[in-house]
């Protein structure tokens, strides 16, 4: 697909799109761009219109100054929709898209026909340590350093992420790709303020779980690899637990990058559910009813 752009508050935002139909809102992870989404858009834009977004602070979207926590990225994804008068639609998110899906979720229900989530951030504790890395003081001194020195040595880093447990295959290369974009500096500082925000020593420190309970009546597909290295996929079935009327998909081959390493059986998993299930109604009031009511007794938090 070829990229579009759109300025929204004086920055560029760059998004692929294409198909005709239901929309899907697909968001990537963490140092990446719609790019990952290669694999699969040409299958799902043949029965519906895909919008992929690079999110601020990624790919060739702008990298200014400012807020890089969940609640601004999902502002920007429903500006974006509302600038490209789109309702809504059935938001699936990767990783850090992940989180920013149920933040848009949580913030613009309206938005959110039904929520997709795709090894995602946001659902406990646990994390890589080549993330967790990124929280240390001298982070922002040293990752200049190992983006050019990696560069240049090519082999030698490929071989340092495949000690850190990242599978030949999508993972490597995505890990690779995300680290060459940290190359420049807008990208950098995004990534470290954007990990800053949500990451400590200690792992993940921003957690949906205990507001899970709000998606009840909004249709939701958690996808996990089995052999995902970077978040466990334990945090799938916790999270299925607390979604009640959620779907399941654990994919036994698949690493982080689910959708790369597994395309066919990412998009069958991701049309069957579209098919199979209804959009969430709008309600205004329900959001209000559901925060009165809380969590059903029972529910692991």
């Amino acid at each position: 697909m070829e990229r579009s752009e759109i300025v929204l508050h004086g920055h560029r935002v760059s998004y692929r799109m294409a198909g005709r139909g239901p929309l899907l809102v697909l968001l990537h992870g963490i140092a990446g761009s719609s790019a990952t989404w290669d694999e699969v858009i040409p299958r799902l834009r043949e029965s519906h219109s895909v919008l992929a977004p690079d999110l601020l602070g990624h790919g060739e979207s702008s990298k200014p100054e400012g807020d890089y926590s969940l609640g601004a990225y999902a502002n920007a994804v429903r500006d974006l929709l509302e600038a490209l008068e789109l309702p809504r639609g059935t938001i699936v998110g990767h990783s850090l898209g992940g989180g920013v899906a149920m933040q848009l979720a949580y913030q613009y229900p309206e938005r959110c026909e039904r929520l997709v989530l795709v090894s995602s951030g946001g659902l406990g504790r646990e994390l890589h340590a080549v993330l967790r890395a990124a929280a240390l003081p001298g982070a922002g001194v040293v990752l200049p350093w190992l983006c050019v020195a990696g560069r240049h040595s090519v082999g030698r880093m490929v071989h340092s992420l495949g000690r850190l447990g990242l599978r030949a295959g999508a993972d490597l290369e995505e890990a690779w790709r995300s680290f060459v974009s940290l190359e420049e500096p807008g990208a950098r500082q995004a990534f470290l303020h954007t990990v800053r925000g949500l990451v400590d020593l200690g792992g993940q420190r921003v957690s949906a779980a205990d507001r899970l309970y709000l998606t009840a009546d909004l249709p939701t597909l958690i996808l996990w690899g089995a052999r995902d290295p970077l978040i466990p996929v334990r945090h799938a079935h916790e999270a299925h637990e607390r979604i009640v009327g959620s779907r399941l998909e654990i994919l036994p081959g698949a690493g982080h990058f689910l959708h790369r390493d597994e395309p066919a059986r990412f998009v069958s998993a991701l049309l069957d559910f579209v098919e199979t299930t209804l959009p969430m109604p709008i309600d205004p009031r329900r959001l209000s009813r559901r925060l009165r009511v809380g969590p059903r007794p029972g529910t692991p938090r």
